[in-house]
């Protein structure tokens, strides 16, 4: 859904999760808030932000899109599709939208959405005092963005409010994801009133969503309230109650303090035993995410595309995926994962081959291990708890390669929104999909410049096809553009690609409409909860 940053495996979330609650005193048990039967309880972390225009994870998504609405959101087929906009129409070149909005939208305290509700926050979202790490990606294809981002101008020229319920936007070419773009929370709309009343206005947002924030204390409880006043399908339930760091999900779906959770690798044998108890409660739902090692390519070592190759080759994913994820992963040769527009079975990854690693780093300007600079990765993390999925790569390197790499760890939200300016020689990284289409990973991840390509990879034969397939109408041809796009990141090393993933979750029997969709958003307001 989105610009989002995995956790890259929930093991570590989980035991650093406990670690934590157990440094804590005992928190007092908050009852729910009405009957069992109106609440939905999960498992949940504290966001780092509400606010739509900085958010740029999973994490803070999870609230967001529960909370805020755009002019359109994915549907059940993850195709554009109406929300605050109850239609639009294309200009017959591609590039200018006409959109018409609902009349009947409000925002939770009564007051109603109008065009120039959007404008406004785009504006502010493209400001750079607000410091967005998302605008440039989800709103740079309208004309007058980039001005704004520079902070020349405080307009976007490509924006025009023609009443108060159409907005008119002009793109800089045609591109067929543009509407899929718009439904990540970077377009959602937020009440300029709200925002002006402080720094931290998204602790108490006035928005437009199927819930409202009825509760949050950190580290403790968060809880959602129907919104009433919703334009769209109304919430079955009466409250969401997130548990915050309330223990390990696992143990606590158990006991039936919450109502649903993901399966970790520490149940998976658990989970999947046809005559044990949870069984019945389980569904796998694919995932069009992407696991991979990031390099620093504007420095050494990893400048040099033989050792990039090199420690690519010297990974054997096959068995990392059947030994240390118990075949929850698929192992990637390329970047793009299956299911998604493009995904090319026929591609040529750079497979396990530990000889062959060996010779590019003999055929490198180092010529030996011993002459490569001190190496380290950075990773997420507390407490020095690192994946055991990392720890096995690491071990193939020393095994195969004979080199040392160093894991740096960083807190969560330092790594997630700094991860540019702290990078070590590699990070280790996970991306999942905004919308499926493959510009969401091979542009926005690869393209030189681009706010998400961390490793500062560029080539500029990359960069052409990349910018031929986003504006070719042909889908065929756009399609096979990307595919020749990927075939050359792969070839060039611009990353390590690890693996696809894949969702196990356990929902409660008494739960019906929990719906975790490919790119790991459920609507809350689909849930209800029968009596039990």
């Amino acid at each position: 859904m989105m610009k989002k940053i995995l956790y890259i495996f929930l093991s570590v979330v989980l035991l650093c999760s406990l670690l934590i609650v157990g440094c804590q005193p005992e928190q007092e048990v908050v009852p729910t808030p009405v009957a069992e039967e109106k609440v939905l309880n999960l498992y949940g972390i504290d966001p780092w932000t509400l606010d739509p225009a900085v958010s740029s994870e999973m994490t803070s998504h999870e609230y967001i899109m529960q909370l805020f609405s755009g002019l359109v959101c994915l549907d059940d087929n993850l195709e554009p599709a109406p929300d605050i906009a109850q239609s639009w129409q294309v200009s017959d070149d591609g590039k200018t939208y006409t959109f018409y909005l609902r009349r009947d939208v409000m925002f939770h305290d009564g007051r109603g959405v109008k065009a120039d509700d959007f404008k406004y926050s785009w504006q502010r979202a493209c400001d750079p005092d607000t410091g967005s790490q998302t605008a440039a990606t989800y709103l740079g294809d309208i004309v007058g963005v980039s001005e704004v981002l520079a902070g020349e101008t405080k307009e976007i020229s490509g924006v025009r409010v023609v009443d108060d319920y159409t907005l008119e936007v002009t793109i800089d070419a045609p591109k067929s994801y543009f509407l899929s773009k718009l439904t990540y929370p970077t377009s959602f709309v937020v009440d300029g009133t709200n925002v002006a009343s402080g720094w931290e206005w998204w602790r108490s947002p006035n928005s437009t969503g199927p819930f409202k924030l009825k509760q949050w204390e950190e580290n403790s409880l968060l809880v959602l309230e129907r919104n009433e006043l919703y334009h769209g399908e109304l919430a079955k339930v009466d409250f969401v109650v997130f548990q915050l760091w309330g223990g390990v999900p696992m143990n606590m779906y158990e006991t039936g303090e919450i109502d649903v959770t993901g399966v970790s690798i520490s149940y998976i044998d658990k989970v999947t035993d046809e005559s044990g108890p949870f069984y019945q409660d389980l569904t796998a739902v694919p995932e069009l995410s992407f696991y991979y090692i990031g390099f620093d390519t504007t420095k050494p070592p990893f400048d040099d595309v033989n050792l990039r190759r090199a420690f690519s080759h010297a990974i054997d994913k096959d068995k990392l995926v059947s030994l240390v994820f118990r075949d929850m992963m698929q192992p990637a040769d390329g970047i793009l994962p299956p299911g998604m527009p493009g995904y090319n079975e026929d591609l040529l990854g750079l497979e396990y081959d530990i000889e062959g690693a060996r010779e590019l780093i003999a055929n490198s300007k180092y010529g030996d291990v011993s002459n490569l600079p001190p190496i380290a990765i950075t990773t997420m993390g507390w407490g020095g708890l690192i994946s055991s999925g990392l720890e096995a790569i690491i071990y193939e390197w020393r095994n195969n390669l004979g080199v040392e790499v160093e894991v740096r760890q960083l807190e969560p939200q330092r790594f997630l929104y700094h991860l540019t300016e702290e990078k070590d020689e590699m990070f280790y990284m996970g991306w999942i999909a905004d919308y499926p289409h493959p510009q969401d990973f091979l542009d926005v991840l690869f393209h030189s410049g681009t706010d998400n390509n961390y490793g500062e990879y560029s080539n500029p034969e990359v960069d052409a096809l990349l910018e031929m397939a986003n504006v070719e109408p042909d889908s065929d041809l756009s399609l096979a553009l990307y595919q020749q796009a990927e075939q050359k990141l792969v070839e060039d090393a611009a990353c390590l690609p690890l693996w696809f993933g894949k969702n196990y979750v356990l929902v409660k029997s008494y739960v019906s409409g929990y719906e975790l969709n490919p790119l790991g958003i459920t609507m809350l307001n689909n849930v209800s909860i029968e009596p039990h």
